[in-house]
C-alpha cells in the first residue's frame, strides 16, 4: 500500500472531520448529530434464512454429475480442482433430489426451462425472504406493524408483481410501507440495499426500513457443459439463502442496546469499460453467467483508491493505515479476498469474517455480505464481553456487475 493511501485519514480513529459530517454519538435518549443536526443510519437488527439442502464441498462432485447423468471425465476433473480452490466447504440450495426429479428439464442438456425455473425461484426466494425477515424481527424485538419502508433484493425471480409485494403481504406490513425493489445487481445488492435504507432512514424522521435480500441458483443451474466451462464456476462457489436488516435513525433508548453499526458515508461506482467482466443472460434455460477471469485482477485495480473515497475529509495521527479499520467485504471467491487483502495490505485477521462466510455458505450472491456482518458482530460482542478493545471505525464493501462498487464507512457501536 502506498504511503499516501497509508496516511489518507485520523477522524476513523479520533473522530475529526474537515468537512461538515460529524461523529454523531450515541446516548439513552438516541443518536446526537451536534454540528449538523441529522442523525445517522444504524443498522438495528440482522436475520438470515437458509434452505434445508445442504450441500458438503466434498461430496458435491459425484451428487452434481450423477443428478445431470453426466459422466465427462474431463469435467469433472475441473469441478474437482475448483471445489478444491474455493475454500468454500459447505453450502445451500432448494434444489433438492425430489425438486429436480419433478422438473427434469434442469438437468436435461438444451432443454427450454425458463417457466419450470421461475417457477420453483418466485416460490423458494418469497419462502426464505419471509424466513429470513421474521428472525431480523425477532432479533430486533418489534413487531412488522412498525415497519415504514422495504427494500427488496433478488438477481433470481422474474414476475409481476415482484417479490417485494409478496413479501410485504406475507409479513403482513402496513398497506401503505414504502417499497423499493432492487432486482438483479448481482453481488453488490446487499450493500446497495443498505446504501438505500440509509438514505430512506436519514430522510424519513421515525421511519424503519427492512432490507431483505433473497437469492437461489436454481434461476442458472444446468448440466457441465464442454461448451460453457465458466457455468462450473457456479457449481463450485454459489449457494442460496436469504438475509435481513432493520435500519432506523433516531433510536429509540430500547434500541441503542443492540444497536450494531452506524453507517456514516455511502459510495457507489461503475468502472467505465467493464460491463463485459460479469456477464448475465435470460434465455430459455434460464440465466447463463460469464465471470471473466479478469474480475479479480479489475477489482484489485480500482478498490485502493475506493476505499480512499470513502474515508476522504478525515486526517489520520499515526497508526498502520487500512489495519485500523475493520472490515467487512463480500467474499466474491478466494481470488477476489486475496487480491483485496494484497493491494491494502491488510493483516490476515481483518478479512477472518468475510473467508468464514466464503466457507461455510459459499457465495450466496447479495446475502453473503450480512453474514459477513453476522459473524462481524458475534466477533465484537464476544471481544466486548472479554474486555478487549477493537477498532471503531470500517468498511463495508461488495462488487459486482458493472463492474460496480458498493461502499459503506461505518461506526461499531458494540
Amino acid at each position: 500500500m502506498s504511503e499516501e493511501a497509508n496516511n489518507s485519514f485520523s477522524g476513523c480513529l479520533n473522530g475529526d472531520f474537515k468537512d461538515a459530517r460529524a461523529v454523531p454519538t450515541v446516548s439513552a435518549g438516541g443518536v446526537s448529530d451536534p454540528a449538523s443536526q441529522r442523525r445517522k443510519a444504524v443498522i438495528l437488527a440482522l436475520g438470515k434464512a437458509l434452505p434445508d439442502q445442504l450441500l458438503l464441498q466434498e461430496s458435491l462432485v459425484e451428487n452434481y454429475f450423477r443428478e445431470t447423468n453426466c459422466d465427462d471425465p474431463v469435467m469433472r476433473e475441473k469441478l474437482e480442482r475448483l471445489c478444491k480452490n474455493t475454500t468454500v466447504k459447505r453450502r445451500y440450495t432448494v434444489l433438492s433430489h425430489d425438486l429436480l426429479q419433478k422438473y427434469p428439464e434442469l438437468t436435461t442438456q438444451g432443454s427450454p426451462s425458463i417457466r419450470q425455473r421461475l417457477d420453483i425461484c418466485n416460490a423458494a426466494v418469497t419462502d426464505l425472504a419471509h424466513a429470513a425477515a421474521m428472525s431480523c424481527l425477532r432479533d430486533w424485538g418489534r413487531p412488522a406493524a412498525n415497519i415504514t419502508h422495504l427494500v427488496y433484493v433478488s438477481s433470481s425471480e422474474l414476475r409481476l408483481p415482484g417479490g417485494d409485494l409478496h413479501l410485504a403481504s406475507r409479513l403482513s406490513l402496513r398497506p401503505d410501507v414504502a417499497r423499493v425493489p432492487l432486482y438483479f445487481l448481482g453481488c453488490y445488492g446487499g450493500v446497495a440495499a443498505l446504501r438505500v435504507a440509509k438514505d430512506l432512514a436519514e430522510n424519513n424522521p421515525g421511519s424503519r426500513v427492512l432490507v431483505v435480500t433473497s437469492e437461489t441458483t436454481a434461476i442458472g443451474y444446468r448440466p457441465p457443459s464442454r461448451d460453457r466451462p465458466y457455468d462450473l464456476v457456479g457449481a463450485a462457489l454459489f449457494g442460496d439463502g436469504a438475509a435481513a436488516a432493520v435500519v432506523g435513525a433516531e433510536m429509540e433508548p430500547e434500541e441503542v442496546k443492540a444497536a450494531f453499526l452506524e453507517m456514516e458515508v455511502a459510495v457507489q461506482e461503475f468502472l467505465v469499460g467493464t460491463a463485459g467482466v460479469v456477464d448475465g443472460k435470460m434465455g430459455e434455460e434460464g440465466v447463463s453467467f460469464k465471470l471473466g477471469r479478469d474480475l479479480p485482477e479489475v477489482i484489485e485495480g480500482r478498490v485502493e483508491e475506493f476505499c480512499r473515497r470513502l474515508i476522504q475529509g478525515m486526517e489520520r495521527e499515526g497508526g498502520d493505515g487500512f489495519n485500523d479499520l475493520f472490515w467487512a467485504v463480500h467474499p466474491g471467491g478466494p481470488a477476489i479476498l486475496n487480491r483485496v487483502e494484497e493491494k491494502l495490505g491488510l493483516w490476515p485477521e481483518k478479512l477472518r469474517c468475510s473467508w468464514r462466510a466464503l466457507s461455510d455458505y459459499g457465495n450466496a450472491s447479495s446475502n453473503t455480505v450480512f453474514y459477513v456482518l453476522d459473524y462481524m458482530r458475534e466477533e465484537m460482542s464476544r471481544k466486548k464481553k472479554g474486555g478487549e478493545g477493537g477498532e471503531e471505525w470500517g468498511l463495508v464493501l461488495a462488487f459486482g456487475p458493472g463492474v460496480t462498487f458498493e461502499g459503506i464507512l461505518v461506526r461499531s457501536l458494540i
